[in-house]
């Protein structure tokens, strides 16, 4: 003590020492000597010791009895003043610890005297406190009779005296304990303590230190005295109180608790003497009833006494807390008692001082946890925890069902309550009147019932009220609410406890050792044993673990009950928010702790504070879960019915909604404690999802129904946004929620995106219950067209999206799900689905995963794979949604699908032709995007698909456009396949390969479509095939476009081909499609098509079904040809060429002899252009084809070279090098096998010529008859054809092409094509059909010429074709029973046939006849086959119908050639004179000269001058021919034939004019010229001197007596007639007539003279001048000119006015 040992303190403290003892000597000085003397030696003896000791102090202590004396003596005086000062200084001196063990004893006795005088009893109280506090020297007697003093005081009747003494006996009790711990200490270092057992007995003190035995006596006297038994050690009290003993008692053991805890000699007192003792004083408590009379028991039975009760509960909270682990029997007795005193029979304030101390353990968890481990957990104990927790909720119910006796007002009613009735509290119960305002405090209600919340302590510290009120004598009335309000904290408080303590352990233990999920803490306790024992650290573990759950297992019954009722009777939104808080708390620790039922029922209780009151939420009625409606809890054995919930909450509604239901009934209310625990639902989702597992169920169906009455709709990425609620304007928000909506929905969607932290197990459950919610509402969306509740569908796509990091666990439940929903009838719920599923799909490839997606292949198509599954639904609305999301994946993700490109093709492809043009458009927008960006990234094994994707978008018949785009598209693709064509090959080998090589493990085959072929082929084929389907669409346009596409491809791109893969091409692609094209024109309709949708007119070319198919027909059977022609050198060298061929020649005709123009002259035109005949462009620009190792040649037929028969060999440029390098020569192809197929060619032509030509059988309105352009080309094919096969082309061959040609020729034009055809009918021009049958018969006859002998037996069959052509002038031909018109005739509009103008053509014919004949005349089939005779016989027709002819030009042309041919013709007859041959020629040709010089038609009248001389001049010719060539050779004619012409000269001689001439025309119109000729001819063969034969001669002078005799007839008639007309003139024909004779006359004199006179016969002469008379008698005519006539006929007469020689005599021997 630095401060009292200092030498100024000791100076000082000896310095007052003598001033006391002065001062007390002066005071004593009258009255008591004795005391003067004591206090003046006292003064030398403190002198004396101050000088001779350097240690004062000590020395001061030494002879303390000595100084202290003075100051006893003093007090012994009882003087008041005297005993004052002394006391002052006894203290100062026991201040500074100068006080001997003596002294004291002496100082205490003294005290004790004037205690028993009631002397300045506040000053003794303060000595006896000084001298025990500064020092230790007090022991035993001296101690117990200090303190016997205090307590004596204590009872004083001074009221201050009392309270001081009590306040000095607590502090002296506790100085006593002090020293006790003190001495413990000093000792400790010593010998350590020694813990205690329980159950130790030891009664005996003696080995207790000094300072631990006066406790020990002391503690042992309280326990008496409170006892009421007399102390062992206190000797000396008089009286004492039992709440003064209990205040000390509980003080010890409060503030002392280690003295007990590590002395068993204390402990034993513990328990022997004070546990028994409390339990003893409580039993008034527990017996005492209220409101039991107490005539019912036979004692009367003690009243509960405030003061004592409430102390005993204070001593019972101390043990309980301090000494617990030595009392475990005692305490649950204790325990037991403490529920006892919740009954609701025990009076109030009872209950109230066991709840606060009740209070006072629940802030205290560990505590708890030690009830638990003591004894819940223990088999055959009471279940302490448990109780006490059912015991508060029991507590908490009785107030609400019984009305608190506090309250006088409802009191008297406390009967009726019970029953139910409403307690009519008092109209203004918990309303206070503030300031005027009215302010409702915060409260509980329920059922009428209405309870305050008091503040009554500060979270987490039980700070009791009543168990303080230790001045209180009689129970105080506690207000109304005080009781609930501490039972609501100490709910509050045992929650929060055990809560944060669990929690905490559990951190620890989850941070050393893995974490335990749910389903491994459900485990069974024995199997948890058997791991538990492997592992001291995992042993320990689950001790702690056991302990917990058992805790929440005691706990959780209650603490709902409780809590549930709470919540619905709260109207306190800070009470609320603590009960919820409480509730979600619990529900996460069992959520931790994996005990689900429990778990379930907390969240269930705060699922139903969400919804209104009865709202029909099947999840919170059916779960196994403590059902909050009826389900009674044993409390402590008796059973307390679960109050439900109450409808008549006194809550502020906030929102009013429609029900999620199936059958809305009207609308329900939400009220601010809805929107409350709605909030603590969200915040419960949010923080403890890891551990809701199954109950998210719950959770999420209460969400759904909230968020639906509140209106929140989904928005994009699946947060929910408030929107107006469809169904009308049902939902009412106020201001309020208005506000807090943003914060709900936003809150929502936190909640979603904190499931990124969940683990995988919690995850699943998560997405399990958001799938079987959504179930529910697509059952409840069924069969109605109401909103649907999309909340589960829009959270799901929320969650997938924050969870994108790990989407491969929940992908498929997740899809899977949100595929069923695309599939509901629900157009808005199917709509969400899609919305959902497409976001998902979308953000799962974009979003960045580890390892990448390209890498991580099995991934991307996970995440594809519902983008097709979508393509099984049929609702266009899904498909739309579906393709828009491809086009959005191929716009961002398009480089980067790989493995994905089938299923995204797949989804194109998927488009039906009925599904509507939005979508097909859509889906075609996808495929355009692929083909133009994309094709470059895929993998080549895709492009397949593409192609038959592109194709099946043609065959889409919605919208015309798109087919033909998309025919458009796989151009493209096969403008890629070419550029790109080395590369694909290749990676599709490989590809090839690696299957071929699966195929081969797993022991099948390869399958893919025309398989032999390598696999870059197969993609040209599948390309081929699919344009080949589309040239057969129904859609005209589309077929066109096809066909053109495909021909183009295989055109451009075929070299790239295998050689072997042309065999497929032919027969698979192209074949196929002839025949599919064939049979589709055959059976068209021949219906008349208006127009061609929308106002498009149709050409009426193409208005009927068939004609449009014929169309194409025509583009395909072209493309094929095309085909055949340019790529002959690759398709000869295949196997089967010849029957290739065949089978194209068979298409060929069978288009060719179709009822079509169009197609038929097509398939000529295809004929001609694989024959050749049209030149094929040569291939030097087109890529070289596959490089086949024999140069192929191709037959090119060169039309124009003489050496038409040889094969022409072409090579292509590739070949042409292999040529040069290689030694081989380019090998010809086979020129038998070529000839087959010439010859095949020929038959084809021929069947087709002879069936279109063919007439028809019968005449009807349908007649096809071939057109022109058909024949022509038919016919144009022959010359190039014959080429070819002329070596073996037959006679029969011939007689068939004879019959074709004159068919064709025959063939009339339909009327209106005639003025294309012909031009006007006037013209003499040649149709091409005509030139082109002259042609082949040139092309026949030049053959002929060149060819072997043996070939000329064929040119009388080519004369018989060109007569019978020549014929044709005269006599057109007849096509079967057809009419024709003459082309004047026929109308051009009228559907008739209209006969050709065959003049041209036939004296074509002629013309080709003559030069012909010239050129074989003297051939020996000619001359055998009477050509000759042949030809004169058809020259017989126009001849003799000359100006009946046709055409004037006909005859002419025939008497031109007649006169030709008989120029070249005679000499040859005449030189086979002998062999017969030409005998039937000559009766033939002179009855042709005769019908000819003397036709029988008569000249038109309007034939000019001109015009008849020189027809005269013709005759004239004839009558020349017949003098040079005929009459000089008669020795050679046969003689008939020379008669018949003089016959014919003669009558030429003298031709009388035809009746009808006028008479200006007379003496033009009596051929003069020609009279004249045939006069001479005559005269001339007559008298010619080469009369070989008699009969000449006669024959020559029968003619001339028959001419004369003719002239006489005429004179004769002349002059008859003259008499008798006198003056009338003749008529100008006679004039004419006899002038003519006259002429005669002086001709044939004239010739007479010239003539040799040997060769004239006597006769003739006197027949000539016989005439003379008659003449003479014609001078008398009137006529001048008759006159001329005669004089120029008389004039020759002079000659035979002499006589002649002698020579006459010779003439006549």
């Amino acid at each position: 003590m630095s401060c009292t040992n200092s030498p100024e303190a000791v100076k000082k403290l000896l310095e007052n020492m003598q001033s006391d003892l002065r001062a007390l000597s002066l005071e004593c000085k009258k009255k008591f000597p004795p005391v003067k003397e004591a206090a003046e030696s006292g003064i030398i003896k403190v002198k004396t010791i101050a000088a001779r000791n350097t240690e004062i102090l000590a020395a001061l202590k030494e002879n303390s009895s000595e100084v202290v004396q003075p100051f006893l003596m003093g007090c012994g005086t009882k003087e008041p003043k005297i005993t004052q000062l002394c006391l002052a200084a006894i203290q100062r001196l026991m201040s500074h610890e100068v006080v001997s063990e003596t002294a004291a004893g002496n100082i205490i006795n003294m005290l004790w005297q004037l205690m028993e005088n009631s002397l300045e009893e506040l000053k003794l109280l303060q000595t006896v406190l000084v001298l025990l506090t500064t020092n230790t020297v007090v022991h035993d007697e001296a101690l117990s009779k200090a303190i016997v003093l205090c307590f004596r005081l204590h009872f004083t009747k001074d009221n201050i005296t009392n309270n001081t003494a009590a306040a000095t006996v607590r502090q002296v009790v506790t100085v006593v304990f002090e020293r006790m711990v003190a001495e413990d200490d000093r000792h400790r270092d010593i010998e350590p303590p020694v813990p205690i057992q329980g159950n130790s007995n030891r009664r005996s003190v003696s080995t207790l230190r000094p300072c631990a035995k006066d406790a020990y006596m002391l503690f042992q006297d309280l326990c008496q005295l409170v006892n009421a038994d007399a102390p062992y050690w206190l000797v000396g009290m008089t009286e004492m109180t039992r709440t003064f003993g209990l205040e000390l008692l509980e003080s010890v053991l409060n503030d002392f608790p280690q003295v007990f805890l590590q002395h068993q000699e204390f402990s034993f007192l513990l328990k022997e003497r004070v546990c028994p003792l409390v339990i003893k004083l409580f039993s008034p408590n527990i017996k005492f009833r209220q409101g039991s009379s107490t005539s019912s028991s036979p004692a009367p039975v003690e009243k509960p006494y405030f003061p004592i009760c409430m102390r005993l509960l204070r001593v019972v909270s101390v043990l309980i807390k301090q000494f617990y682990s030595l009392l475990v029997t005692e305490c649950e007795i204790f325990l037991s008692l403490l529920v006892k005193f919740l009954d609701s029979d025990k009076p109030q304030w009872l209950r109230a001082v066991a709840v606060e101390s009740i209070h006072r353990l629940c802030v205290q968890p560990q505590l708890l946890r030690s009830f638990c481990q003591s004894y819940d957990m223990k088999q055959h104990s009471t279940k302490v925890f448990r109780d006490i927790v059912n015991a508060l909720g029991s507590f908490i119910q009785s107030l609400f069902l019984v009305p608190p006796t506090g309250n006088p007002a409802t009191a008297n009613q406390a009967g009726n309550n019970n029953a139910g009735g409403p307690a009519s509290a008092p109209a203004n119960s918990g309303v206070v009147g503030v300031g005027g305002g009215v302010t409702l405090l915060p409260a509980f209600e329920y059922r009428g019932a209405w309870i305050p919340i008091l503040t009554v302590t500060v979270q987490g510290s039980a700070k009791a009220t009543y168990l303080e009120m230790l001045d209180k004598v009689e129970p105080p009335t506690i207000p109304e609410g005080y009781a609930m309000s501490v039972a609501f904290h100490c709910l509050l408080d045992l929650v929060r406890g055990i809560t944060t303590m669990i929690e905490g352990e559990l951190g620890e233990v989850e941070a050393e050792g893995p974490s335990v999920t749910e389903g491994a803490s459900s485990q069974s306790s024995e199997r948890r044993d058997e791991q538990a024992a492997s592992d001291p650290m995992d042993q320990e573990t689950a001790v702690s673990r056991a302990v917990w759950e058992e805790m929440v297992s005691a706990c959780w019954c209650g603490l709902l009950a409780a809590l549930s009722l709470l919540l619905d009777a709260s109207t306190d939104e800070a009470a609320t928010e603590n009960i919820l808080k409480a509730e979600l708390t619990m529900a996460a620790l069992c959520g931790r702790l994996g005990l689900v039922t429990s778990r379930d029922a907390f969240i269930t209780a705060i699922c139903k504070g969400s919804l209104p009151p009865h709202y029909a939420l099947t999840v919170l009625n059916a779960t196994t879960a403590a059902t909050l409606s009826n389900k009674s809890y044993s409390i402590q054995g008796q059973s307390v019915m679960m109050i439900s919930p109450s409808s008549e909450s006194h809550q502020q509604v906030v929102a009013v909604g429609q029900p999620l239901a199936v059958q809305p009934q009207g609308t329900v209310m939400l009220t601010s404690k809805n929107i409350q625990c709605m909030r603590t639902l969200l915040n419960l989702a949010h923080c403890h999802g890891a551990v809701l597992g199954t109950s998210w169920q719950l959770v999420l169906a209460t969400l759904q129904h909230l968020v639906w009455i509140l209106g929140l709709k989904p928005s994009s990425g699946g947060a929910l946004k408030p929107g107006r609620a469809v169904e009308g304007p049902s939902t009412v928000l106020t201001t309020a929620v208005m506000t807090d909506l943003p914060v709900i929905s936003n809150i929502l969607s936190r909640l979603f995106e904190s499931s990124q932290y969940l683990d995988d197990v919690s995850l699943h459950h998560l997405i399990n219950a958001l799938c079987s919610l959504s179930l529910e509402a697509m059952d409840m969306a069924y069969g109605n067209n109401k909103e649907p509740s999309l909340f589960a569908v829009a959270k799901l796509l929320e969650t997938g999206l924050v969870n994108m990091h790990r989407i491969e666990i929940l992908w498929r439940p997740l899809t899977g799900h949100l595929l069923e929903v695309c599939q509901h009838p629900n157009s808005r719920m199917r709509e969400w689905g899609a919305e959902a599923l497409t976001s998902l799909i979308r953000a799962g490839l974009t979003f960045s995963h580890e390892p990448p997606l390209p890498q991580n292949q099995r991934l991307q198509l996970l995440l594809l794979n519902p983008l097709k599954e979508m393509s099984n639904i049929n609702h266009p609305d899904i498909r739309l949604k579906q393709l828009e999301c491809v086009l959005q994946i191929l716009q961002s993700q398009g480089d980067s699908l790989g493995p994905g490109w089938p299923l995204v093709l797949g989804v194109m492809g998927a488009i039906r032709n009925d599904q509507g043009e939005s979508l097909i458009r859509t889906a075609f927008q996808c495929l355009q995007l692929v083909v133009t960006d994309f094709l470059p990234t895929m993998p080549c094994s895709c492009l397949q698909i593409v192609v038959d994707v592109a194709g099946s978008f043609g065959l889409h018949n919605q919208e015309l456009n798109i087919s033909l785009t998309s025919i458009g598209l796989l151009w493209n693709i096969s403008d890629y396949f070419f550029q790109r064509g080395e590369t694909i090959e290749k990676e599709l080998n490989k590809e090839e390969a690696a299957q071929q090589k699966q195929a081969e493990e797993k022991g099948v085959s390869l399958n893919r479509p025309f398989h032999p072929a390598p696999p870059f082929d197969c993609l040209w084929l599948c390309l081929y095939a699919k344009l080949g389907e589309l040239c057969v669409d129904p859609r005209p346009a589309v077929r066109k476009s096809a066909g053109q596409t495909l021909f183009s491809t295989i055109g451009a791109h075929g070299t790239l081909l295998q050689h072997s893969t042309w065999h497929t091409v032919i027969w698979k692609v192209l074949f196929h499609l002839l025949d599919r094209v064939r049979e589709s024109s055959t059976t068209a309709d021949k219906e008349k098509i208006e127009s061609g949708g929308g106002n498009i007119l149709i050409h009426h070319s193409r208005d009927t079904a068939e004609k449009q198919w014929a169309e194409t027909w025509v583009l395909t059977l072209a493309g094929v040809a095309r085909i055949f022609n340019t790529r002959r050198y690759l398709l000869q060298p295949l196997g089967d060429f010849s029957r290739a061929w065949d089978v194209l020649l068979d298409h060929i005709q069978s288009a060719a002899l179709s009822k079509n123009n169009e197609v038929s002259l097509a398939a000529l035109k295809s004929f001609q252009e694989i024959l050749q005949i049209v030149s094929p462009v040569r291939d030097s620009e087109k890529p070289e084809p596959p490089a086949v190792s024999v140069p192929v040649p191709v037959l090119l037929g060169n039309l124009s070279g003489p050496g038409l028969s040889r094969p022409f060999v072409r090579t292509d440029s590739i070949g042409e090098k292999l040529g040069r390098c290689g030694s081989e020569t380019p090998v010809v192809t086979d020129e038998l096998e070529d000839l087959k197929l010439w010859w095949a060619a020929w038959n084809t032509w021929h069947r087709t010529g002879s069936e279109s030509t063919e007439p028809p059988s019968s005449v009807d309105e349908l007649t096809f008859i071939p057109s022109q352009p058909f024949l022509t080309a038919l016919v144009q094919i022959f010359p190039a054809l014959y080429q070819h096969i002329k070596a073996g082309f037959s006679m029969a061959d011939l007689q068939k092409l004879g019959v074709i040609l004159h068919s064709a020729v025959s063939v009339p034009i339909s009327s209106d094509a005639s003025p294309f055809i012909l031009p006007s009918y006037t013209e003499a021009v040649l149709t091409s059909l005509q030139e082109a049958v002259l042609t082949a018969l040139d092309v026949l006859q030049k053959a002929i010429c060149v060819g072997p002998e043996n070939m000329q037996i064929m040119y009388p069959a080519i004369f018989d074709q060109l007569l019978a052509f020549v014929e044709f002038s005269c006599k057109p031909p007849q096509y079967g029973q057809l009419e024709t018109k003459h082309i004047a005739n026929a109308k051009y509009n009228q559907a008739e046939w209209v006969a050709l103008n065959y003049v041209p053509f036939a004296e074509r014919s002629l013309e080709v006849v003559v030069d012909l004949y010239q050129k074989t005349a003297c051939h020996k089939a000619v001359v055998n086959e009477k050509v000759l005779q042949n030809i004169i016989k058809t020259l017989r027709v126009p001849l003799s119908l000359k100006y009946s002819c046709p055409s004037e030009s006909t005859w002419k042309l025939a008497v031109a050639s007649l006169l030709k041919v008989l120029s070249i013709g005679l000499p040859v007859a005449r030189q086979h004179a002998s062999s017969g041959k030409f005998d039937s020629m000559w009766p033939e040709l002179a009855s042709t000269l005769e019908d000819f010089l003397f036709t029988k038609s008569i000249p038109p009248d309007n034939l000019s001058i001109q015009e008849f001389q020189r027809n005269e001049s013709i005759d004239v010719e004839v009558v020349q021919l017949i003098s040079a060539e005929i009459l000089p050779y008669a020795n050679l004619i046969p003689k008939a034939f020379v008669g018949q012409m003089m016959t014919m000269l003669n009558k030429g001689s003298i031709h009388s004019q035809p009746c009808s001439f006028t008479e200006a025309e007379i003496d033009i119109r009596l051929r003069e010229e020609f009279s004249k000729m045939c006069f001479e001819t005559l005269l001339q063969f007559s008298f010619s001197n080469k009369v070989t034969t008699p009969q000449e001669g006669y024959i020559s002078r029968m003619a001339l007596s028959v001419l004369l005799k003719r002239s006489q007839d005429v004179l004769h008639r002349y002059i008859e007639d003259e008499r008798l007309s006198g003056k009338c003139p003749l008529p100008r024909q006679q004039v004419t007539e006899i002038i003519f004779v006259l002429k005669a006359v002086s001709t044939l004199i004239d010739s007479l003279k010239k003539t040799q006179p040997e060769n004239v016969d006597g006769n003739t002469w006197s027949q000539v001048i016989a005439l003379y008379p008659t003449l003479v008698e014609c001078i008398t005519c009137s006529s001048s000119d008759v006159g001329s006539a005669l004089k120029e006929a008389l004039a020759p007469f002079k000659d035979f006015m002499q006589p002649p020689a002698s020579r006459v005599q010779n003439g006549e021997s």
